[in-house]
C-alpha cells in the first residue's frame, strides 16, 4: 500500500453536534452518481481502492465536525491526505454551501426571462428559438404575469406535419415554487417530477423569475455548457436566421466595428479595451448576467451567456431592427 505523506492528525470530536444541511447526504449521492457514471474514470484517482468515494467522505467526516466551516477545512484535509481528489472537494463544498441556497439566489429575474405569447405565429416562434437558442419557453396571455404553460422547442416540429394545430395544445403544465425554495429540495423535486423548469413566484403570488435544473446543478458542478456554447477557437462572429448576430465576448472591439461597420466608443475616453466583452461590462458597470441588455453605437447587445464574471456570447442586432419590445 502506498504511504501517505506525513500530516497532523485528524481531530475527531467525541460527538458530533454538527446538524448536516438538509438534503446535504442526498447530495452527496447525487455526486457520488456523477462519479460511477463518469464516461472517463481515469478522472478519479486509482488509488481509491474498492470503496467508493461516497464511502471514504463518509468514513472520514463521521463523527462530524461541529460547524460548517469546519466541515469545509476537513474536507480540506481530507484532500490534503488523498482521501478525495481537489475535483471532489470542490464539488462538496458547493453542495454544502448550496444547503444556504434558495431559488431567489438563482433564478433569472422576471424582467429577464424570454418569454412566448399564446397568439404568436409560427414563424414568430420560431425566430424566437433560434435567436435565443433556449429549450424551453414560459407562454403567457395578456400580461406577462399571466403564464399558462412551458413550449418544449422540439414540440414545434409538430407544426411541420401538423401547420393546423394549435399552439395551446402543444403546452406543458407550469410548475411554481416560492422564491424560499431551498436548492437542494428544488434539485430533488426536479429529479422526481421530471421537470426541468420552474416559475418563481414571490411572497404576493407574483412572478419573480425563472430557474432551470441547469441552474441548480451549475452550483454544485459549475458552469455547464451545451451544444450551443461553441468553442472560443471556432468562430468570434455568426449570422443568426432572424438578421441578428451571435458574437463572442472575447472578439477584438476593431473586429465588431468593422464587421458592422460603425465606430465603438466607450463613456470613459480614458478607459482603454481590447475585446467587446472587456467594453459592455465597463459600459453595464456590474459583472454581466445572462439577459443583460445594452445599445451602443447604434447596436443592441444582449448578454446570451456569462461565467465568471466574464461574456462568452452576446447576441447583437442594429438597433433600427431591435423591436419595440426587445
Amino acid at each position: 500500500m502506498r504511504s501517505r505523506p506525513p500530516c497532523a492528525p485528524v481531530r475527531r470530536p467525541a460527538a458530533s453536534t454538527i446538524r448536516y444541511p438538509d438534503g446535504l447526504f442526498h447530495s452527496l449521492h447525487a455526486v457520488h452518481a456523477h462519479e460511477v457514471s463518469d464516461p472517463h474514470p481515469a478522472r478519479w484517482p486509482e488509488k481509491e481502492g474498492k470503496r467508493s468515494f461516497l464511502q471514504k467522505v463518509v468514513e472520514f467526516i463521521h463523527p462530524g465536525p461541529d460547524s460548517l466551516e469546519e466541515l469545509i477545512a476537513t474536507l480540506a484535509e481530507a484532500e490534503n491526505n488523498q482521501v478525495i481528489g481537489a475535483d471532489a472537494r470542490v464539488m462538496l463544498e458547493r453542495v454544502i454551501r448550496m444547503a444556504d441556497m434558495t431559488a431567489g439566489d438563482v433564478m433569472v429575474a422576471a424582467p429577464r426571462m424570454d418569454l412566448i405569447h399564446i397568439d404568436a405565429s409560427p414563424d414568430a416562434l420560431l425566430e424566437q428559438v433560434i435567436g435565443t437558442a433556449h429549450s424551453r419557453f414560459p407562454v403567457y396571455q395578456g400580461a406577462r404575469e399571466n403564464i399558462i404553460g412551458i413550449l418544449l422547442a422540439k414540440d414545434l416540429l409538430k407544426l411541420q406535419r401538423a401547420p393546423e394545430l394549435n399552439i395551446r395544445a402543444l403546452l406543458r403544465p407550469t410548475w411554481f415554487v416560492p422564491e424560499s425554495k431551498r436548492l437542494n429540495d428544488l434539485l430533488r423535486e426536479f429529479r422526481s417530477n421530471r421537470n426541468h423548469l420552474a416559475i418563481v413566484i414571490d411572497e404576493f403570488g407574483r412572478v419573480a423569475g425563472l430557474i432551470t435544473i441547469e441552474d441548480v446543478l451549475e452550483q454544485i458542478v459549475g458552469e455547464i455548457e451545451d451544444e450551443f456554447d461553441i468553442p472560443e477557437d471556432e468562430g468570434d462572429i455568426f449570422s443568426l436566421a432572424d438578421h441578428s448576430y451571435r458574437v463572442s465576448g472575447d472578439t477584438p472591439i476593431e473586429r465588431v466595428a468593422q464587421a458592422f461597420a460603425v465606430d465603438i466608443l466607450g463613456s470613459d475616453p480614458d478607459a482603454r479595451f481590447d475585446t467587446i466583452g472587456g467594453l459592455i461590462a465597463h459600459q453595464i458597470g456590474h459583472a454581466p448576467t445572462r439577459g443583460d441588455r445594452l445599445q451602443l453605437a447604434g447596436l443592441h447587445f444582449v448578454v446570451l451567456h456569462a461565467k465568471g464574471g466574464a461574456v462568452r456570447w452576446f447576441k447583437v442586432s442594429r438597433v433600427e431592427e431591435t423591436g419595440a419590445g426587445d
